[in-house]
């Protein structure tokens, strides 16, 4: 999996969380892809003058069935009745028809709301209560066969592996061969 970011750093940080681009469409977390030209794209977000951006290859939690929300899919039966028994009450079948659904739900049931504070909660009792590392959505809803986005939950499952500088063009695309590794996990370059 890959992150992409204009700020060079060796350990992720939920507070940068809003710091891509401002929002958490799909949960709070650390954002992650299975594309790499997707993360390089995302390095661009708020670029910095010097034109620094930095790709993560990151090793993250492997989804098993019970320990992801599929945003837009039925949630797992399993999560389902663990939520249910933590939170002592029964969780609406259009809730557990749809992860986004879920998710909202839960923001609500924890804080009141679905906002920033409420995601924040959500994804904590997710990751601290229940065992769900993270929120997976399709790299392309036109063809969900190329790959996956994430919402991690928890910064200490993700473990970076390598990091490059890459150049993006004025479209934020990843311009090839200009990769260059800075980083290599046990091996500095």
């Amino acid at each position: 999996m890959y992150h992409g970011s204009h700020n060079y750093f060796t350990e992720f940080d939920l507070k940068h969380v809003l710091e891509g681009s401002g929002k958490i469409k799909f949960g709070y977390g650390v954002y992650v892809t299975s594309k790499y030209s997707s993360a390089a794209h995302y390095s661009g977000q708020k670029a910095q003058s010097e034109g620094e951006n930095f790709v993560y290859t990151v090793a993250v939690p492997s989804l098993m069935d019970d320990n992801y929300i599929m945003f837009k899919q039925p949630v797992n039966a399993k999560i389902v009745m663990r939520t249910e028994n933590v939170l002592g009450e029964k969780i609406p079948d259009k809730v557990k028809a749809d992860g986004k659904l879920f998710r909202k739900y839960l923001a609500n049931t924890l804080t009141g709301n679905d906002d920033f504070i409420g995601e924040k909660a959500a994804a904590e009792f997710l990751d601290n209560k229940i065992g769900v590392d993270c929120i997976v959505w399709p790299y392309s809803w036109r063809n969900p066969s190329l790959g996956t986005n994430r919402a991690i939950f928890n910064v200490n499952k993700i473990e970076i592996i390598r990091i490059d500088r890459v150049c993006l063009d004025a479209s934020k695309h990843l311009i090839q061969d200009t990769v260059v590794p800075v980083f290599q996990l046990n091996n500095e370059v």
